[in-house]
């Protein structure tokens, strides 16, 4: 299985980037074609997902932050069943 980028996006898309300290730390800064793209500005904020393919980076939304936190929940309320059903 490949990356997150491999999996989800075409190389026109997928960028590399440095992480670097900031302080206590650690950041990164999006390519400004990147940053076009997706419309993101200084000071937004933006969810970092991890994954177990990698770490997705995708622009904040609330109903989105929302959902995650709904699927959490189920996942940890229903647990037991899952396991159950991934075998």
């Amino acid at each position: 299985m490949g990356s997150v980028a491999q999996l989800c996006y075409s190389a026109d898309v997928a960028r590399t980037i440095t992480l670097r300290r900031v302080g206590g730390s650690v950041g990164t800064t999006l390519p400004k074609e990147m940053v076009d793209r997706l419309d993101l500005a200084a000071g937004d904020r933006v969810l970092a997902i991890e994954t177990e393919k990698g770490i997705l980076i995708t622009p904040y939304a609330e109903d989105l932050e929302a959902d995650l936190a709904a699927t959490r929940r189920a996942s940890k309320r229903y647990r037991a069943a899952l396991r159950e059903l991934a075998r």
